[in-house]
Formats: C-alpha cells, sequence, structure tokens
C-alpha cells in the first residue's frame, strides 16, 4: 500500500493569481488588457466611452507602462490639463478616470499599490444655478417643439426627470397605465432601475406617439435608422426648440432634468421623493437644488 505524503507550504510562498487574473506586468504587456477589464465594469456606454478617451491621453503623456506610473507623473499631468482650455470639471473628469484605473489596479492586485489615491481634483465653482429654467422657460421650449415625438419628448424629459441616456432606451414595455395616469420603468446610472409616474395628462401624450408600436419597439423612435434616438439627436432636438423660443442659451437636455428638481422643491416636493424621482445616491446631491436657489436668505431680515 503507497501512502501520500501531505507537505505544509506556508501562505507567503503560494502562487497567488491576482482578482484581475492578470499577473503583475511591468513591461505593460498586460496595461491594455487591464484597461479594457476596467472599462467592462462600467455600467454606462457613455462612461465608457469617456474614460477610455481620457485613458488613452494619460498614456500618450506618461510613454510608460501602467505600473512605472509615479505621483510625479500624475502631477504632470494634471498640471498638463490646468494649463489647456479646458473647463475644471474636464480637467476632474481626466484626473477622476485615471484615479478609477490605477485604484482598480492596485485592488486586482494588478499594481503593488495605488499612487492615484495622493491626487486630489481641482475645486470647482459651482454653476448650476445658471444651468436651471424658470418654469415660464420650460414652457416656451416645449411649446416651441413641434408636435408629436419632438413635442413629447421634451415634456416627459421636463415631467419625469430623466437622463438623456435613460429616455433613449424607453420601449413600449417600459410604459404601463396606471388608473387614469401610468408610468414608465427606467435603468439608470449605476446599473439601477426607478419607476416614475406620470400624470393622466402626460401619459395620454405618451401615448399618442405610440401608434401600432410593438412592446420591444423604442418609445422615442429614430426617423433614420429605425432604432431608438441617441443622445446626440436628443441634443439637437432640445437645441433647436430653445433656439425658436428664444431663450438665448445653450440648454442641454440635462437642463430638463435640473429644472424638474428646482421647481418640484421649490413647490413643496419632499426632498426624499424628488431623490428618488431622478435617481440620486445621495439626499445631499439634490440638496444642491436647494443651495442653488434658496427661498429664503438672512439678507431679508437685515435693514433697507
Amino acid at each position: 500500500m503507497t501512502h501520500t505524503v501531505l507537505r505544509y507550504i506556508p501562505m507567503n510562498q503560494l502562487a497567488v493569481m491576482p482578482a484581475s487574473g492578470l499577473g503583475p506586468s511591468h513591461d505593460g504587456s498586460h496595461d491594455e488588457q487591464l484597461v479594457q477589464l476596467w472599462l467592462s465594469m462600467k455600467a454606462s456606454s457613455a462612461t465608457r466611452r469617456a474614460y477610455a478617451s481620457e485613458i488613452v491621453r494619460f498614456r500618450a503623456f506618461t510613454q510608460k507602462p501602467i505600473a512605472w506610473v509615479t505621483l510625479a507623473d500624475l502631477q504632470a499631468f494634471a498640471e498638463i490639463l490646468g494649463q489647456g482650455t479646458l473647463q475644471t470639471a474636464s480637467q476632474n473628469r481626466a484626473l477622476t478616470a485615471v484615479k478609477s484605473l490605477l485604484s482598480f489596479g492596485q485592488e486586482t492586485g494588478y499594481l503593488p499599490y495605488n499612487v492615484g489615491a495622493a491626487v486630489k481634483l481641482r475645486p470647482s465653482r459651482d454653476g448650476l444655478a445658471q444651468r436651471i429654467l424658470e418654469e415660464s422657460e420650460v414652457a416656451k421650449l416645449i411649446d416651441a417643439a413641434p408636435g408629436g415625438r419632438n413635442h413629447v419628448l421634451l415634456k416627459l424629459l421636463y415631467v419625469s426627470g430623466v437622463r438623456v441616456s435613460e429616455i433613449c432606451g424607453l420601449k413600449w414595455c417600459d410604459a404601463l397605465q396606471r388608473q387614469e395616469g401610468g408610468q414608465i420603468t427606467v435603468f439608470g446610472k449605476g446599473g439601477k432601475t426607478r419607476t416614475i409616474l406620470l400624470k393622466p395628462q402626460v401619459w395620454q401624450q405618451v401615448l399618442s406617439i405610440k401608434g401600432d408600436a410593438k412592446a420591444a419597439d423604442a418609445i422615442f423612435p429614430s426617423r433614420k435608422g429605425g432604432g431608438a434616438l441617441d443622445a446626440s439627436q436628443v441634443r439637437r432636438i432640445v437645441y433647436a426648440a430653445a433656439r425658436k423660443a428664444g431663450l438665448g442659451k445653450k440648454v442641454s437636455p440635462h437642463w430638463m432634468r435640473h429644472a424638474h428638481a428646482s421647481h418640484a422643491l421649490d413647490r413643496s416636493a419632499p426632498i426624499h421623493l424628488v431623490q428618488a424621482t431622478l435617481g440620486h445616491a445621495s439626499v445631499s446631491t439634490t440638496g444642491r437644488y436647494l443651495h442653488a436657489r434658496p427661498t429664503d436668505s438672512s439678507s431679508f431680515y437685515l435693514p433697507d
């Protein structure tokens, strides 16, 4: 009879595969695989495109394997970003992308440490107040859109407060009758799903553009190819309506979301309800609208 001899091997002598599935690569041979794996973890296609572009810019600047990147490299990159014409928000987006990649590399064992943790984003002035339309301006904007699809599109952007990517992804199976009104279910940021109720009048406007569309068809189809409108098409529709309404501002679809939040809070909607409708991860995000358009101020209590 033969016996199997078991030999104890200390844990520090075991070869453990990093969570990324990629062994540490000091020569950068696996860097592209790391980047693609990191991007695949992002739920939003828009985020993947934006972050991929920022990493291309960063790697072109450093010209070295990711494992060789130092804190000095990141500081130099941030300085170069600040010397150009990029707005602070765009600079921070670039730095956020790089910090996210380095953090992912360290968390999955591809990098020994995360040099991006020490890099701080640039403070930026909050311009939210300048991007909030008055109720009268929103009404002009919606009325300026031609009847049918575009009119309903702008109306729904405002009353639902959804993001442009969310409204582009809406299908008729996502819209359901609820008593006299209806509801839409959107798949939003961070892979979260939420349902938004619609008043009867708005629900009827949405149904008015359905025609003989099937459940799997887009609520807002493109006239070019039969698929759904994309974000760039929605932006052009909003820009055109703003020009026709004479607003004199380059209004984006996201301004309708800002208007929804601000106007609902102005009309005493509970802040937690606005948070749930918009899909904000934190009530502090929703609270920005209270600070951007306060209804009271200590200055009112001073003598004239």
